[in-house]
């Protein structure tokens, strides 16, 4: 697969370099790297109507530029956002030239608000000024990277069947880049409002600076009378699938060594932080066969001594937990897997020196003589961690006659493991899984009965995109807004949260090129090397807040509606009208509704009417 992989791609990529330099507040800034030549031929007469010098302006997040062509939409002068204590908010700001060769940096003021009167004791008015101060904003360049388009689901990316692109996803640690003539770039603008933030209207400016001097845009951030609790308190059961064999492979650090765990500690925090519930972990060599460019080995290393016995060293499996852990992702580690992709178990044969592999199917004794051995060594390992409570043993869309002889055997063997899975939905297993994450195209069997017993039992219940569906989706070519509506439908819809197979499993050149042999461009990644964010993961991350106030708020509006019925009736229907605006809107949202609206309406129209309720209720 590496060969075919570098002869599809070798041929193609052209790389323009952009350099970057310099660091701004003290922040370690990074390089936008190289960058793919873009494989699009555009009319670029639309640019004589350009401006001359260095324009900008602040772009939409629902939509994608072209490097190559002006904003294709009216780009805004003057930004307003809003958001509650503790959020996250963002936008985009655009910067583009027909003729300039120019360095770019962009900055962003304090935020400043001066709308609380205070009355001191003799009665006269001051001012009182409250800041959202810079160092809670980040703004980072947006680089472009090779995707492709959606075939229809799993298609070898022959060279030329596939048309190319270019489309803006890896977030960049540097607030310059250079701007070439004919080109249009984006900068992302994170603002993390205080958790201390008081009510009211926060106003600053975005300076865009280059040779022809400096442009201000107004930015203002209206920060609303409610808290939202920090990642990790957030209730929203995200599962991306980490994969910590790609990150060696990448920056040349040998397997499990300190380079090796300084490369994974930054892409942890950056996956705890939008709230990550699970830690991917591995039993067996290859668990899901060679689907990506890295293939996962084993975190543990199982030895078949020369008497016969077994040993298994849990060296690795230990360091990455305690990693994973100290990052903040601390609910739920998830064993991949005693059902794997060809039912191969690879081990090190002590009498002969050698690994050897052999197939085992679940039910039979072969499998269960050496699953009861790990198994015993395992469960006291566990306890000895204090890790058991957590631990799952985890499956990915297997046979229903496999997991049926493995559920039986593992509920014999090791009942305190608990059973996770991503797949199908199989009626009599069901009540066997506690963490079941459904295929997007089987919801429907899930909701009514199915979700509400397993609601009712305490188990969790989420869902799944992947490369066979075209909307929504987490490409690198799905449209933005899709990867926060995702979060809108788990609260629409009563689901526990989000899975999605390959958080980091990343191609030969992640940074330049996402597409791969197999999948759709971005389906076996959602961040870049070095802990660079995309938009795509902070769309997602931004669907998770907008799930977390919709249950806040839920849950307001019936504490308001029942403790006001009787001391206040004007008060107790203020807090019922807003449950049933919510509650009626929330319905529109099911499996068909992107087939009638874009994904970037429907969100924006929940917003909408979240900032509304938020501010009735905090009146």
């Amino acid at each position: 697969m590496r060969e075919i992989y570098r002869w599809w791609v070798g041929g193609f990529l052209m790389f323009g370099l952009l350099f970057l330099t310099s660091a701004v507040s003290g922040a370690k800034q990074q390089s936008l790297v190289a960058e793919p030549a873009d494989p699009d031929q555009y009319d670029l007469s639309v640019w004589k109507k350009v401006l001359p010098g260095v324009n900008s302006g602040f772009g939409s997040v629902d939509l994608v530029e072209i490097k190559g062509l002006p904003p294709a939409y009216e780009v805004a002068e003057v930004k307003r956002l809003s958001g509650w204590k503790g959020e996250r908010v963002h936008c985009k700001v655009l910067v583009w030239s027909a003729v300039a060769d120019e360095q770019i940096r962009v900055e962003v003021s304090d935020l400043v608000s001066s709308e609380d009167t205070w009355k001191g004791k003799i009665g006269i008015g001051k001012i009182r000024t409250r800041k959202i101060r810079a160092a809670n904003v980040k703004v980072q360049a947006v680089g472009f990277v090779l995707t492709d388009e959606f075939p229809g689901g799993n298609d070898r990316r022959v060279k030329g069947r596939i048309p190319a692109h270019l489309k803006p996803d890896r977030i960049v640690k540097t607030n310059r880049l250079s701007l070439g003539a004919r080109e249009t770039r984006p900068f992302w603008v994170s603002i993390d409002i205080p958790a201390d933030a008081k009510r009211g209207v926060y106003t600053g400016f975005v300076s865009v600076r280059s040779s022809k001097g400096v442009k201000r845009h107004a930015l203002s951030v209206e920060v609303q009378n409610w808290m939202l609790p920090a990642p990790e308190k957030w209730s929203f059961h995200l599962d991306l699938w980490q994969n910590p064999f790609a990150v060696a492979r990448f920056h040349h650090a040998p397997l499990w060594s300190a380079k090796h765990f300084e490369y994974l500690r930054p892409l942890l925090k950056l996956l705890a932080n939008a709230g990550q519930k699970c830690v991917t972990a591995t039993l067996i060599d290859k668990p899901w066969g060679e689907q990506v460019f890295d293939s996962h080995g084993s975190m543990i290393r199982w030895t078949k001594n020369a008497d016969g016995s077994w040993s298994f060293d849990y060296s690795a499996f230990d360091r990455y937990v305690h990693l994973a852990l100290e990052c903040g992702i601390t609910e739920q580690i998830n064993c991949y897997s005693m059902v794997p992709v060809g039912n191969v178990l690879t081990w090190f044969d002590a009498a002969s020196g050698k690994n050897v592999s052999a197939s085992m199917l679940p039910g039979t004794a072969e499998y269960e003589a050496i699953w009861r051995a790990f198994l015993a060594s395992f469960t006291k390992h566990l306890k000895e961690k204090k890790w058991l409570h957590k631990t799952a043993i985890a499956l990915d869309e297997r046979e229903e006659d496999e997991m049926e002889a493995m559920f039986k055997f593992l509920h014999t063997a090791a009942p305190e493991l608990k059973i996770a899975m991503a797949g199908f939905y199989y009626k009599k297993l069901n009540s066997s899984i506690y963490d079941f994450s459904s295929n997007w195209h089987a919801v429907k069997d899930l909701l009514g009965d199915p979700l509400v017993a397993r609601k009712r039992a305490g188990q969790k219940t989420t869902f799944y995109v992947a490369c066979m569906i075209p909307k929504p989706n987490n490409f690198t070519f799905s449209v933005p807004s899709e990867s926060c509506f995702e979060a809108w439908y788990a609260s629409a819809q009563s689901f526990d949260g989000f899975l999605r197979w390959a958080y980091n499993s990343w191609v030969e050149h992640p940074e330049m090129d996402s597409r791969f042999v197999t999948w759709p461009s971005g389906d076996a990644y959602l961040v870049y090397p070095f802990a660079q964010s995309s938009i795509r993961f902070e769309r997602i991350r931004e669907g998770i807040q907008d799930f977390e106030k919709i249950r806040i708020l839920r849950e307001a509006i019936l504490r308001g509606s029942s403790s006001h019925s009787n001391s206040d009736s004007l008060l107790s229907a203020s807090f019922t009208s807003a449950g049933r605006r919510l509650d009626s809107f929330m319905a529109t949202i099911h499996y068909q509704t992107l087939s009638n609206r874009s994904a970037a309406d429907v969100i924006n129209e929940g917003k909408k009417l979240l900032f509304d309720i938020s501010n009735e209720l905090s009146d």
